[in-house]
């Protein structure tokens, strides 16, 4: 086949050059983008008079019908006409003969490739981001129910203080709220439409750009044409996005996957979201958390493999860029995989409450309560802090829980203790942390409903 670049050329490419130079495989997928991008192209240069109305009228119709066939999987391309845009051209030309190649006036693939990622990544953002406010839901849901379920809250993986369970699920909340944020910014900078740039210095012809902006749907068109067809900001932006979305995810699966060693016991995973061993008989295996905690390392990657790809490229267009494209499909891929999936998981698992409550009982985890009982009552907090470490060396020591200390034993350590029912247990402890964002049950109610604002 004729190569519609060929002109100047005296031999047939290489097929192996064919081959290489090809991204049909992978670019297939922004065929509607392209048709959607070209009949709004059409439509301008018909509008403008830069073709004749009727042949802009047969281009669309012809585009129309193309979108038909390929939605009906009618259409197989063809590697020789190297990507989607080409493709989608010969297909018309094939159709609809020589007013085909009208189609291409005062438009470049570098402009037209730009544009139809720019559409392919709006549609994703808005993909993702309903993925996770869906996931959200299901934590605020988990919560709800969960409110009164205490359990060890830790630093350095060690029991620090006594939290609700719900505390714990909220926190991932706003994670996830801050990731829908950043998708949500780096659709304000990919709502840009590139057409019209041409290959890098714009076009002679009278292009009428904001009407294929509103035709697109877009709020606004590029300033500059060599920055338009050579960024791909947006797309290292969706990257790094969804790679802190990918380490929000791979942090939850850690502790599922902890949680439901038999060790804590903190969980129980249902059977349909879990796996068996080949040789082990007994085994129940969290692989699901596992997937989404490994996938997270193939989302740094693709963000790494773009930033790497982007460094070293002097302006304008260079055939390096043709390698955006198999990073940000793989990277949507696996979120709209994987935060489902965390979200089936989660509404599927059963929270053994009682473990997490007695993990809480005589694991000094209201030490800091006892500090701040002594502070009260005018003790400075640092001579406080080493008084209640003192009593929990002493505990240690005698298998005790603070809770079997004698007045006596606790006027051995200050003279400000009055009696034993200050020593409380996990219960008081996250009832006295009654500030905005602690863990009160007023405050965990307010916070449910500030989270249920942000989703609703």
């Amino acid at each position: 086949m004729a190569k519609l670049w060929g002109g100047r050329f005296g031999k047939e490419t290489s097929e192996l050059v064919d081959r290489f130079n090809a991204s049909i495989e992978f670019d297939s997928r922004l065929w509607e983008y392209d048709i959607k991008g070209s009949i709004a192209h059409a439509r301008m240069l018909g509008k403008a008079g830069i073709i004749p109305k009727e042949d802009a009228d047969t281009i669309v119709r012809g585009l129309e019908g193309i979108a038909e066939d390929i939605s009906a999987g009618k259409v197989e391309f063809d590697v020789s006409a190297e990507d989607i845009h080409m493709n989608v051209e010969k297909l018309l030309r094939e159709r609809i003969g020589d007013v085909a190649g009208r189609l291409h006036t005062a438009r470049s693939r570098n402009d037209q490739v730009a544009l139809d990622l720019r559409m392919y990544v709006k549609d994703q953002i808005s993909n993702v981001n309903s993925a996770i406010l869906s996931l959200e839901r299901a934590l605020v849901s988990l919560a709800e129910q969960h409110k009164g379920t205490v359990m060890p809250g830790y630093t350095h993986m060690q029991h620090a203080q006594p939290v609700p369970l719900a505390h714990h699920l909220l926190a991932y909340v706003w994670m996830l709220n801050r990731d829908r944020e950043r998708f949500s910014d780096c659709y304000r900078r990919t709502d840009v439409m590139p057409l019209g740039s041409g290959a890098m210095a714009g076009t002679s012809f009278p292009l009428d750009r904001r009407f294929v902006a509103k035709e697109l749907g877009f709020s606004t068109i590029s300033e500059n044409s060599m920055d338009a067809v050579s960024d791909r900001d947006f797309v290292v932006e969706f990257l790094s996005a969804a790679s802190i979305l990918g380490m929000h995810l791979s942090r939850f699966a850690e502790e599922i996957i902890i949680w439901n060693t038999r060790e804590f016991g903190f969980v129980v995973l249902d059977d349909a979201m879990a796996t068996g061993s080949s040789l082990m008989p007994q085994k129940k295996n969290p692989d699901v958390a596992e997937l989404i905690r490994g996938k997270t390392g193939r989302l740094y990657g693709n963000l790494i493999s773009m930033l790497t790809t982007l460094k070293g490229l002097p302006l304008t267009y260079n055939k390096d860029l043709q390698e955006d494209k198999e990073p940000i499909f793989d990277t949507v891929d696996t979120l709209l995989m994987c935060v489902p999936i965390l979200e089936q998981l989660l509404l599927t698992t059963t929270f053994c409450t009682d473990t997490m409550s007695a993990g809480v009982k005589g694991d000094f985890s209201n030490a800091t309560d006892i500090a701040d009982y002594l502070v009260r009552r005018g003790v400075p907090f640092r001579a406080a802090h080493g008084i209640a470490g003192r009593m929990v060396q002493y505990c240690e020591e005698n298998k005790k829980t603070f809770s079997d200390l004698s007045l006596e034993e606790l006027k051995g350590f200050s003279d400000k203790f009055e009696n034993t029912s200050m020593v409380g247990g996990a219960k008081e402890s996250i009832e006295a942390r009654d500030i905005p964002g602690s863990t009160a049950p007023g405050r965990i109610l307010e916070q449910i409903e500030a989270a249920k604002r942000s989703l609703y």
